[in-house]
């Protein structure tokens, strides 16, 4: 199976227009979870094991095509292709700066980011959501009166 890993997004990676299948769902579990897995403990052998699983449901390398360079994949089976791209796609990250994927600040947030911003401060996945319920809580917090 060929195919343009610079894709983002389910429907790029996977070419999935509507729910997708069971092998499918299951095998986008365990790519999340691997991820997950790792980013929260980088340096646990069992986490980079399973990872390392992940990775193996396919190859990639690098072509020349009619309009310039471009990557071609090989997958062990197709379903698995959105599960691997995200799991290559967190590789390239940390080949990136391993530093920059965090967790997000919120308690309740499962969530990781790739922090982009110039001085490495931010804290969550997104000042719209997260972020903003944060302060929401903080100013709450603030100018809540005692009860009397």
């Amino acid at each position: 199976m060929l195919g343009d890993l610079d894709g983002t997004g389910l429907a790029a990676a996977g070419g999935l227009d509507d729910a997708p299948t069971e092998p499918v769902r299951r095998a986008l579990v365990t790519a999340r979870e691997a991820i997950r897995a790792h980013a929260d403990a980088p340096g646990d052998e069992p986490a980079r094991a399973a990872l390392n699983e992940v990775l193996a449901w396919g190859r990639s390398w690098p072509v020349l095509g009619p309009d310039g360079p471009g990557t071609a994949s090989e997958l062990d089976e197709g379903f698995r292709r959105a599960g691997w791209v995200a799991a290559v796609n967190y590789l390239e990250l940390m080949t990136r700066d391993a530093s920059r994927v965090r967790r997000c600040a919120h308690p309740e947030c499962v969530l990781h980011f790739y922090d982009t911003s110039p001085k490495r401060g931010r804290r969550w996945c997104s000042m719209a959501g997260c972020g903003n319920r944060a302060k929401a809580a903080r100013h709450y917090a603030r100018t809540k009166q005692p009860a009397e």
